[in-house]
């Protein structure tokens, strides 16, 4: 029965005439939602004896998962990487320019940057006393939820310092570091504290790398490897110590070698971890990875196959100069480079382009296309029960 007008009950809305992504299957029945939650229909029906307050006729069109994106280093004009006053308008504009494209979850990306732009340090003061004093970037990038309102904050990436130098791509190489004795010290002494940080990307062959995974790990930090020239003994050490993530592959690390394939071989090592799923980001923008790759890479291991933009302030802009935090970007057409050279200095596609295009490249099912965008990523960062799903219980987020 519907319930009683001024009943104070949450209403329940049902989507009609529609296709949902649910266990891998696209399957013609309804969706229900309420108060931000798919409903079991069955239970509605029977125990609660409630029917939808609203219907909504999809047309027949599909009903995804919203995309997650966990590495986007800014957008609309916004550089998550500028220490500004407030930082948290810029990134509630791009969260709100982001659901046209379908993206209700994201990792706010930083580059290689130097101290002052994660957090602020007085001298002269101890590092306990200086966790004490206002940061700069990375408090104002709190985890927050999604909505209408815009795409939900999962936890910031931090991509760099502790990377390459020979494999730096678009980062400045004066900010790099490696770390010193007390490694994982160094690595609070450059980011300040970690409460908002979900992703940290490093690279595995420098000095001490495997106690700063292990000690980022154990705090629920997801160690990507990345802008890198290890090997793939180093890599599978480091997989054994934590890491549980490739940072954009292909790009800015060693090339795949038969006698070596480096951190790509991690895609069907045989030294993984009993139970260990390493997953991997890929930037399907017709510009970084060849379509050759994106068949290679998701026919070897289709299940860890994670689309990112790693998309640039100037996303949504035009041609010209713009900026990806201390390095000027110049864009040409669908190109972004480090400007004055022809070093690509991340993405301008959006992720709803990223994922057309993996599907005509790959050749794979709409199906893969979509869970790349959005189950993948929620189990990478073991969120599998609540995003990336339409399970019964699971968020729901739509316009």
């Amino acid at each position: 029965m519907r319930r009683e007008k001024g009943a104070m009950c949450t209403p329940v809305l049902q989507f009609t005439n529609c296709r949902i992504l649910r266990g891998r299957k696209l399957l013609r029945e309804d969706l229900w939602v309420r108060g931000g939650r798919i409903l079991d229909p069955e239970r509605l029906f029977f125990e609660e004896r409630l029917v939808a307050d609203e219907q909504r006729d999809c047309g027949g069109c599909i009903l995804a998962p919203g995309f997650i994106d966990v590495q986007i280093n800014g957008g609309f004009g916004v550089d998550f990487s500028q220490a500004t006053e407030d930082v948290g308008s810029g990134v509630a504009l791009v969260a709100r320019r982001l659901l046209p494209h379908g993206v209700t979850s994201f990792c706010p990306t930083l580059v290689t940057s130097p101290p002052e732009v994660y957090h602020k340090k007085e001298e002269g003061v101890g590092w306990d006393a200086c966790l004490r004093y206002l940061c700069h970037v990375l408090p104002q990038i709190p985890v927050k939820s999604g909505g209408p309102h815009g795409a939900g904050v999962l936890g910031v990436h931090l991509e760099g310092p502790f990377i390459s130098r020979e494999k730096r791509g678009a980062h400045p190489e004066a900010h790099l570091r490696s770390f010193e004795a007390n490694a994982f010290h160094d690595v609070l002494a450059t980011y300040g504290p970690l409460d908002n940080v979900r992703i940290v990307t490093l690279a595995p062959e420098l000095g001490r790398s495997h106690e700063v995974i292990q000690a980022l790990t154990a705090r629920g930090i997801c160690v990507s490897l990345g802008h890198s020239v290890a090997n793939l003994r180093a890599a599978e050490e480091a997989v054994q110590s934590g890491a549980t993530f490739i940072t954009h592959l292909f790009n800015a690390m060693l090339p795949f070698h038969h006698r070596d394939p480096g951190i790509v071989g991690l895609l069907t090592s045989d030294r993984l971890p009993p139970g260990r799923h390493i997953f991997y980001g890929m930037i399907s923008d017709g510009m970084h990875t060849n379509p050759a790759a994106l068949r290679i890479a998701h026919r070897a291991h289709p299940q860890g196959l994670v689309l990112v933009t790693d998309a640039v302030p100037a996303l949504g802009l035009g041609n010209g100069r713009h900026t990806l935090g201390q390095q000027e970007v110049e864009v040409d057409g669908l190109t972004a480079y480090v400007a004055g050279t022809k070093t690509l200095s991340g993405s301008i596609a959006p992720m709803d382009v990223c994922i057309r295009h993996f599907l005509q490249a790959t050749g794979c099912s709409v199906e893969s296309a979509l869970e790349a965008a959005s189950l993948h990523p929620a189990q990478l960062l073991g969120l599998e029960k609540r995003k990336g799903t339409l399970d019964f219980g699971a968020d729901a987020a739509y316009l």
